[in-house]
């Protein structure tokens, strides 16, 4: 189950943080955080070696006891966090793909929103709906 998704903006401050249950939102916070390290490190890595390619999957960022937590960036540097539950074995490579997937679709759709100044939090309910489905999914 996902228990965790985050969107980060390119300067690493949260636009979008939703978590189940909404009492360790705080805990949340701090592994959406400590991820961002792992981020920039893969970032770095790939680097200008594979300037070109266009796969935005990070895979597995870290694992830890109760969570793995998965990353993926944008072409315009913007981060996407996806915190699952460890007890959740059934939950494929490519199924974290296609959510991440939908996820960068539902973003653009908020970014294309000519009332949306890039950089604030996004407060869409479109984009909100989608990410409790993709919760609700993924249990």
């Amino acid at each position: 189950m996902a228990v965790c998704i985050a969107v980060i903006a390119k300067e690493n401050y949260p636009l979008f943080i939703r978590s189940v249950p909404v009492q360790n939102e705080l805990k949340f916070h701090y592994t959406v955080h400590t991820s961002l390290d792992v981020v920039e490190e893969k970032i770095s890595a790939v680097g200008k070696a594979m300037a070109d390619q266009r796969e935005l999957y990070l895979g597995l960022l870290y694992p830890t006891e109760d969570q793995k937590v998965y990353g993926y960036v944008t072409n315009s540097k913007v981060k996407f966090v996806i915190v699952v539950d460890s007890s959740n074995t059934s939950l494929r490579d490519n199924e974290i793909r296609s959510m991440f997937r939908k996820l960068h679709n539902s973003f653009t759709d908020v970014m294309c929103n000519p009332f949306y100044n890039p950089g604030d939090t996004i407060q869409s309910k479109a984009f909100d709906s989608m990410v409790s489905a993709m919760m609700v999914q993924a249990s």
